[in-house]
């Protein structure tokens, strides 16, 4: 019980120090900005990283979404939450993106069973991940990798929370398809 007291206020003390940093950048307070930024900045690139499968790609999409937020910060209603906020830019324009990019289709080889197999499934997992249309692999790993709530995952990428829930039954029932077709269990 103590624990979870400690969590929730740890997380309300970060939603004020957030909240406050906010209202100094909205003053142009260049700390403030930089403060934010280096909050935000790795989980950002992770999050587009895994959405685009392309590490260059999430840095610029990363820094486009930070100068979409911070052009646009006064249109950030106080109740809500800056990095909600950054990740639903964030998302928007890995879609966008996505969106412009043709599907090719990935070819697997079969995995061998030796010491590599972490490696080989890391690879695997990132084929099956290619392979799911834009809408159910930015669910899947909003949800599985970044660990978001089914709440955050549907203000994130503006639809109720019972379209995250199908798209992510989907995306799950999708992936352990391929995941069975590529390594054959």
């Amino acid at each position: 019980m103590i624990d979870a007291q400690l969590v929730h206020t740890s997380k309300l003390e970060n939603a004020i120090d957030e909240l406050q940093w906010v209202f100094r950048c909205r003053h142009g307070d260049e700390t403030a900005l930089g403060h934010l930024v280096s909050r935000h900045r790795n989980r950002l690139i992770r999050t587009a990283t895994n959405l685009l499968r392309d590490r260059h790609e999430a840095e610029d999409v990363a820094q486009e979404s930070f100068l979409k937020a911070f052009r646009e910060i006064n249109r950030l209603r106080d109740d809500r939450a800056f990095s909600g906020y950054l990740y639903r830019i964030c998302v928007r324009l890995c879609m966008d993106r996505l969106r412009l990019k043709k599907a090719e289709p990935a070819e697997f080889d079969s995995v061998q069973q030796h010491e590599g197999r972490h490696i080989e499934n890391k690879v695997v997992i990132e084929k099956c991940l290619d392979q799911l249309p834009a809408d159910l692999r930015t669910t899947l790993v909003l949800r599985e990798i970044e660990q978001l709530s089914y709440e955050e995952v549907a203000e994130t990428m503006a639809v109720p929370i019972g379209t995250v829930r199908s798209r992510l039954h989907t995306a799950r029932d999708k992936f352990r398809r391929l995941w069975v077709e590529a390594v054959g269990e």
